[in-house]
């Protein structure tokens, strides 16, 4: 006797429409960043590998942009500029915002207070950041004004201005915009620690500073790895804060890779060296969050 398969019941139109629903709200999100992020990467790299100047041309000009990139001064100055600005702000950021939250982590009574003036400076765009500090280090009406006017004559703080010592300006906005965004990552990785454990090791008569470098540190390694990518990624990407803070000055004292990229792109009307840049950029960024995502994607399976 043949065996009839039992009809699958038809869904309503109503059924249809709830399961469907996600999806078209999603859809309109998803075709924006496909054109108007990975289309343009991609639009970016095939520049890269044209003859372009002052407009888009796809004359095919093979590695010529890379070649002219790696020959050119100011790009080591900028990668250089990149390193030295990239290892002082991600450290310092890390130590910063793990110190404030470990003082935060002691049930401090202002604690509800003291957070968001420590969020706060994230908050503002990186312009704003970049012209006030602007403004308080400018040597002829910021800090060094200030001092001198108070009586202190022999006073100098000309980092601004200085060459040699720019760099470090971007550094000090940088850190002071970002640092507490970090410590609310930490914060938050120190109020899911397990208090049992830190109680265990506290009855074993386990200092304070021992409980700290052998079981809460280590245990704060997925937020060490995760503020690592996000001031790396910022680090790399950083160009209103410059901008709006030294211009790039004095002279290339500050330029970056974000700049070097803009610079050649619209004012030296070398398009396809500044696609270059933008790319050499990208791979960058790359190589710092492929490797996390593979470590993430990897323990989720495990």
């Amino acid at each position: 006797m043949p065996v009839i398969a039992a009809e699958r019941p038809r869904k309503s139109f109503a059924d249809r429409l709830r399961s469907g629903l996600p999806k078209l709200v999603l859809a309109p999100s998803f075709a924006v960043i496909l054109i108007f992020v990975y289309g343009f990467i991609l639009w970016t790299i095939t520049l890269s590998f044209t003859t372009s100047r002052i407009l888009p041309v796809y004359k095919w000009g093979g590695f010529d942009a890379y070649f002219r990139l790696w020959s050119q001064p100011n790009w080591y100055v900028a990668m250089q500029n990149l390193a030295i600005f990239g290892v002082l702000y991600i450290a310092l950021c890390t130590a910063i915002g793990l110190f404030i939250a470990i003082l935060m982590d002691q049930r401090i009574r202002a604690e509800g207070v003291l957070r968001p003036i420590f969020l706060y400076p994230m908050a503002l765009s990186f312009v704003v950041t970049g012209t006030a500090w602007k403004w308080f280090l400018n040597p002829g009406l910021g800090l060094e004004h200030t001092m001198r006017n108070l009586g202190w004559e022999s006073f100098t703080f000309d980092w601004l201005v200085n060459p040699k010592m720019a760099i470090y300006t971007v550094v000090i906005a940088g850190v002071w915009q970002a640092s507490g965004f970090i410590m609310a990552m930490f914060l938050a990785g120190l109020r899911g620690i397990d208090g049992e454990i830190i109680k265990a090791a506290q009855i074993d008569g386990a200092s304070t500073v021992s409980i700290y470098r052998r079981i809460i540190i280590p245990l704060l390694r997925p937020v060490f790895l995760s503020a690592f990518i996000v001031l790396a990624h910022m680090a790399i990407k950083s160009y209103d804060l410059v901008i709006a803070l030294t211009g790039g000055g004095p002279g290339n004292a500050t330029e970056l890779p974000s700049t070097f990229m803009y610079s050649y792109t619209f004012n030296r009307n070398q398009m396809n060296v500044g696609s270059a840049s933008a790319v050499m950029m990208l791979m960058g960024i790359t190589a710092i969050i492929v490797p996390y995502l593979y470590s993430e994607l990897r323990e989720k399976k495990q």
